[in-house]
């Protein structure tokens, strides 16, 4: 599948030191050093309808891991998935009376004009669940083998043999491996706490024929009117949701790889069981590092798809909006925090936008380098995009009071500063 073009990353002098990163998993923030190259996987959208702020804000937020990095001196590789085939989607084709194929081509490429747009860096590898089904297979095939699948009995409603994973089965596997999977180990929640979250989020607890009720779906037997594929001795279907980052990040990264992204709402259970997964199909863990944005919010609410409250970019830009005002408001918020969308945020940033680039005519290379020393110390420390953005205010307003005519070169430094490192351009 392909992405989306990214802009030029301008040089910059010097280089950034390592990020401190707070890992969920660990529940501390850590220093991350990648051994020689980064890895990212950063889990992608089921493309059933356009991209809202919080997919924006989740984006942007691993962007700017992504350009840190490449400041610290890093080859950076890039995973994103699109789940093209998922309940979801085909519950919004049927409502819709829309063939799902095309729903789901439709709102990939919107999504990708969406991400241009903000100027986040496009992934090396851009894969979609449907061509990853090949890959999938003789995964699941394996874990059914070696006893970590197994088959459920079917009931009235559904067919006989779906697929699961055996999460306690695979719990055993540790045999005094430090790196060994275990229930809880991203999430650090109780069995009681897990159970309602994952009915909540695509589970299942209810599943006749379950051996643990947490057990996740590994391979989806065809159901009439439903998409499926050749699955070999699985029978005709599809696959699971976790199964399918699980086999692309593997795929297509090292083994672990340095970070695993997505919004604080994929820790559990995606995170969790894709993790699972990972142990039990090659011995080695999935991430070495787990990190997680917070959700976005209108009006009191989590934004969300189920409830209708999006504030959409693709509305936005058709508005006329400028996208980098759009990505300015997602920088004025940490990436680990909830917050609330609202309209008086957009029109600060704008003005910030208009502010920003008046001062650019007033500006030294002294204070252009600062700026860049500060910039570069914020997101060091836990992505701080916020200290960021409060680091250039300060510098627009020095400059615009300082009323002498700044230098070239320092104006350059500064654009060049906050598209490389922001991700704006001025």
């Amino acid at each position: 599948m392909i992405a989306w073009k990214s802009s030029a990353l301008p040089s910059l002098p010097g280089t950034s030191d390592d990020v401190q990163l707070y890992d969920t998993s660990a529940q501390a923030r850590v220093t991350v050093r990648p051994a020689g190259e980064a890895s990212l996987y950063v889990c992608g959208i089921t493309p059933y309808d356009a991209t809202h702020m919080g997919h924006a804000s989740t984006y942007v937020s691993f962007d700017l891991l992504n350009r840190q990095w490449r400041d610290a001196g890093y080859t950076v590789r890039y995973v994103q998935n699109v789940t093209d085939v998922d309940d979801p989607l085909l519950e919004r084709a049927n409502a819709t009376g829309a063939d799902w194929r095309e729903l789901a081509r439709e709102q990939t490429q919107l999504f990708r004009e969406d991400m241009e747009a903000l100027n986040v860096l496009a992934p090396d590898n851009y894969v979609g669940a449907v061509e990853a089904v090949e890959w999938i297979v003789p995964v699941v095939e394996d874990l059914m083998d070696r006893g970590l699948a197994y088959r459920v009995p079917g009931t009235g409603t559904e067919p006989d043999g779906d697929l699961y994973f055996d999460v306690d089965a695979a719990s055993r596997l540790a045999d005094g491996d430090p790196d060994a999977w275990w229930l809880g180990q991203v999430s650090h929640l109780s069995r009681e706490q897990m159970l309602p979250v994952f009915a909540e989020r695509g589970g299942d607890p209810e599943r006749p024929g379950k051996r643990n009720a947490l057990d996740p779906l590994l391979w989806r037997l065809a159901r009439t009117g439903e998409p499926s594929w050749d699955g070999g001795r699985l029978g005709t279907g599809r696959p699971g949701w976790h199964i399918e980052c699980s086999v692309i990040a593997q795929r297509f990264l090292p083994r672990p790889f340095t970070v695993q992204g997505g919004g604080s709402d994929l820790v559990f259970p995606h995170h969790e069981m894709s993790a699972g997964h990972a142990f039990a199909c090659a011995g080695t863990p999935l991430a070495s590092h787990y990190a997680h944005a917070g959700m976005v919010g209108l009006d009191g609410a989590k934004m969300s798809k189920s409830l209708g409250n999006l504030v959409l970019v693709s509305k936005l830009r058709a508005e006329g909006v400028e996208p980098a005002a759009i990505r300015l408001v997602l920088l004025s918020h940490h990436y680990r925090t909830d917050w609330f969308w609202t309209s008086d945020q957009l029109h600060q940033a704008e003005e910030r936008l208009v502010a920003w680039r008046k001062a650019l005519q007033y500006t030294n290379d002294d204070d252009a380098a600062t700026l860049l020393q500060q910039i570069r110390a914020a997101l060091a420390n836990d992505l701080n995009a916020p200290a960021a953005v409060a680091a250039v205010d300060a510098w627009a307003g020095t400059a615009v009071r300082s009323g002498t005519t700044g230098s070239q070169a320092g104006a350059e430094l500064v654009c060049a500063s906050l598209s490389a490192l922001l991700g704006l351009q001025l």
